[in-house]
């Protein structure tokens, strides 16, 4: 029946690998998903896609747009009232920025985006992940964050950017994250891991207003993964019974992998926790 099915959100859901990601939790593993998109139009046609492939009419669409903390909140405090609770969370959502951009609330939008707005919308949707017997949050991070860094005396990089290393310092953003939380969370229901997907073909980086970049895209993507097999990994640690219990991990083809010092320093973590509830101006419980 429709109310025992698991229950998911996924962030970024309207295409690539976070659309991929939905499809297999709805068709594969029954569950009832939610996909979380910044524009209705491309949002529906993706909640479309997955009841096709479902072969159900449950999924939902949320419109969020994660570089305004209004829309998080709006969107947080509507799915508040439309589930009971979250099962699993996929923080999927992830913008590349060749040129230095800003989010609605002032921030470098990469930080923003991959970081700041996951860290407000997940802890405003933590109390529904407390609701479920066995709640699973996923963070997509990378390989990159191998070269991030984080320099408190300039968050914004006003005075140095450059795209990669505003993507690195978001991915390693995602692990201090990811990092912290599973230490707050030790003995509750609630695990948390990050996935590093590897290369996967989808719009990642091309430039929505002006199509910059897709050429680059056309010509790598035969050496590029399957947004369908970039999303595996996500999906296993969402629902594998072998990753029960286990949080705090860093998972690549399905195995737990190390990440760089600076990303495995608690020090650093810690640190990184308190500058992003700053700047969020959001306290969390756990």
């Amino acid at each position: 029946m429709q109310e025992k099915r698991k229950i998911a959100v996924v962030t970024g859901a309207s295409g690539g690998m976070g659309r991929a990601t939905a499809g297999l939790l709805a068709a594969e593993h029954g569950m009832k998903v939610f996909l979380v998109a910044r524009s209705a139009d491309k949002g529906q046609a993706a909640v479309d896609d997955v009841n096709r492939l479902s072969g159900r009419d449950d999924a939902e669409l949320l419109v969020c747009d994660l570089a305004s903390f209004a829309s998080i909140r709006a969107a947080a405090a509507e799915l508040s009232s439309r589930c009971e609770r979250i099962d699993v969370l996929i923080n999927n959502a992830g913008v590349v920025t060749l040129r230095r951009e800003e989010t609605e609330d002032g921030f470098e939008r990469q930080l923003g985006v991959n970081h700041l707005g996951h860290f407000l919308f997940t802890g405003l949707l933590f109390p529904l992940l407390k609701r479920s017997p066995a709640g699973r949050l996923v963070i997509i991070s990378s390989g990159a964050h191998k070269i991030g860094r984080m320099n408190y005396g300039d968050p914004g990089m006003n005075k140095s950017y450059t795209v990669w290393n505003a993507y690195g310092r978001s991915k390693i953003a995602n692990l201090w994250f990811m990092k912290e939380l599973a230490g707050r969370l030790s003995g509750t229901s609630v695990t948390v891991n990050a996935v590093h997907p590897g290369a996967v073909a989808t719009q990642l980086g091309v430039d929505r207003r002006t199509g910059f970049g897709a050429m680059v895209h056309k010509l790598l993507r035969p050496f590029f993964q399957t947004p369908e097999l970039g999303s595996a990994t996500a999906v296993y640690v969402a629902t594998s019974p072998e990753v029960a219990g286990k949080s705090g991990l860093y998972w690549y083809k399905m195995r737990p992998e190390p990440v760089s010092n600076l990303a495995e320093s608690a020090e650093e973590a810690k640190r990184f926790w308190a500058w992003s509830e700053e700047a969020t101006g959001f306290r969390w419980d756990a």
